[in-house]
């Protein structure tokens, strides 16, 4: 549980109870944990998931035997120790058994955002050296083995494990978990799962004993300020201590049934899908992609009753036809302040934990109260920090400790905290003191509480998702027409930040905002393309004395825009 913190007199300096003090922590590897609770769990259903209108049902003893099978065939692929195994797929079964597969023989789930253009898709694939792809061929309208082939031509031409790519020189075993029929060097599933075959598990097991809980075990990527992926590297014990840690900050009762559609390439859903359920023995209701129609008829079918997912989709479900005549009775896990809770069906006055700050490279949060913890405790305030953590409030300039009240940047450390970013010595990331300065402002109370205030940079926080503006000016100033372009994020009640493109045209160019969304789509995943765009003279754009735009001033002037026009 969440209890009393320590804090420095007079210092913006707070932390959390001692590590070997917290309750209700298990294994701290991933093969651990889906050992643990398999043996906890065992018959009960892990999961499903509806596929071609049929129900398919997971244990907790099938989930640990579909991941041996998967980690069998890694070590048959190769795969050692440490060795960078990409997961390209959607909420699916299969995510789960290529994650936990990939924990028990040791090496590094390397989770890849299936919302990835095919110029993002390069990069990660040449920042992660990923050795095994394993991927989700069709999603949507997009053919990822089509994809591949499109970046390194060798992928439809050479023979499985026959891969020998200049442009991803690490990658050679490639398979797709959503078909039996081989592309090329891209093999089907059940021809990648029968290379394990001869692999004994007792084999496994022994690599699985000799995984240290401080050996990496997760990449995840994130958008960065420079504009680029960030490559965030955890080890297996910061991972698994959020595992367990969620269910005890929702205050789990009893097993939930819980909705996600949400990818788990992301930190959050991951952690608090998987950690608030598995780790309660309950299920996962999963859906590749969110569609609200089937979203209800899943609530209501599969009695489920948490629901993860962000106030974008809560609008959606409750624009659906069929949302008021849809049971939503067993609902209880939702906070009761959302749209959802206000559904005729629903009942209850359970409060999510929004007492928290943290990110990805703490992987989720850092501080926290538990849901229901009543206001008196909390105030306005974003928690106080985790088991093992310590934060504090530095000047962004100097770097000094700010005294107690003092406004500044938010800093932080402990054992969730990242190994570091791929490519980037440490020392690069983290201050003297091995702090992450999280480009964050906020301050502190005496009794530790940490108060977030907003960026101190410039990323856009848009419906769960981080978003690197530069990112995607480097891609609008290539339209053609196009003279400035400067996104920000403007505050917006559905979306949390809407990204907003802010253009300035060369003098004869006839652009509209469709156009500009259009030429944005061939490159940029959906997410980050602006949901609007504004056109502005030059001279509306105040600069300052480097001739950068204010950022804070431009952000200002596109509220108002958009707020005059209703």
């Amino acid at each position: 549980m969440i209890s009393s913190v320590q804090v420095e007199d007079g210092l913006s300096i707070s932390r959390g109870i001692p590590l070997s003090e917290e309750e209700g922590i298990g294994a701290l590897t991933l093969g651990g944990y889906v050992r643990e609770i398999a043996a906890k769990f065992g018959p009960n259903e892990a999961a499903m998931i509806d596929v071609d209108g049929k129900a398919v049902r997971w244990t907790y003893d099938d989930l640990l035997d579909r991941a041996m099978a998967v980690a069998r065939s890694l070590v048959a692929c190769g795969v050692g120790k440490g060795t960078r195994v990409g997961i390209l797929v959607t909420n699916r079964l299969e995510f789960l058994a290529c994650l936990f597969g990939t924990g028990l023989m040791g090496g590094v789930a390397t989770t890849i955002s299936t919302f990835y253009t095919s110029n993002e898709l390069d990069d990660v694939l040449k920042v992660s050296a990923c050795s095994v792809l394993l991927l989700e061929r069709k999603v949507l309208k997009k053919d990822f083995g089509e994809m591949l082939a499109e970046l390194e031509p060798q992928v439809a031409s050479a023979a499985p494990g026959k891969l020998a790519s200049l442009r991803f020189p690490f990658l050679q075993h490639l398979a797709m978990v959503d078909t039996d029929d081989g592309f090329g060097a891209i093999e089907g599933w059940s021809t990648f799962l029968a290379r394990g075959e001869a692999v004994s598990t007792d084999l496994v097991d022994a690599m699985s004993a000799a995984v240290a809980p401080s050996d990496p075990g997760l990449l995840k990527f994130s958008s960065g300020s420079t504009g680029k992926v960030k490559g965030i590297l955890s080890a297996h014990r910061g991972v698994c201590l959020q595992l367990w840690r969620w269910k005890i900050w929702y205050g789990i009762e009893e097993p939930p049934r819980t909705w996600s559609a949400n990818g788990f390439f992301w930190s959050g859903n991951f952690a608090m899908a998987l950690g608030s359920t598995l780790s309660a023995g309950g299920s996962l209701v999963l859906q590749r992609w969110f569609d609200a129609d089937e979203a209800l008829a899943l609530m209501e079918r599969e009695k489920v009753t948490m629901l993860i997912a962000w106030p974008h989709q809560w609008a959606h479900l409750e624009a659906s036809p069929n949302y008021l005549t849809t049971d939503l009775s067993r609902l209880y896990y939702i906070d009761r302040d959302t749209l959802v809770a206000r559904h005729p069906t629903v009942n209850t006055q359970w409060t999510e934990n929004r007492w928290a700050y943290g990110n990805t490279e703490t992987f989720t949060l850092i501080t926290v109260y538990p849901a229901c913890s009543p206001p008196e405790l909390t105030l306005t305030s974003h928690g106080i920090p985790t088991a093992g953590s310590t934060v504090k409030i530095v000047d962004p300039l100097t770097g000094e400790t700010m005294p107690l009240g003092g406004h500044g940047e938010i800093a932080v450390k402990g054992p969730t905290l990242m190994l570091g970013y791929v490519g980037i010595p440490l020392d690069q990331s983290l201050d003297a003191d091995g702090y992450l300065r999280c480009g964050d402002g906020g301050y502190m109370d005496a009794q530790g509480r940490l108060y977030w205030e907003g960026r101190l940079n410039d990323i856009i926080k848009t419906g769960g998702a981080n978003v690197s503006p530069i990112e995607i000016d480097e891609t609008i100033r290539l339209c053609p027409g196009v003279k400035v372009s400067q996104t920000v994020g403007v505050p917006d009640d559905l979306l949390g930040e809407l990204v907003v493109g802010c253009i300035v045209l060369q003098d004869d160019a006839k652009l509209d905002e469709e156009a500009i969304k259009v030429f944005a789509r061939q490159t940029l995943a959906s997410y980050k393309v602006p949901r609007r765009v504004l056109f502005f003279a030059e001279d509306e754009l105040k600069t300052t004395g480097s001739a950068k735009i204010k950022t804070a001033d431009l952000r200002k002037l596109a509220a108002e825009r958009l707020a005059a026009e209703g």
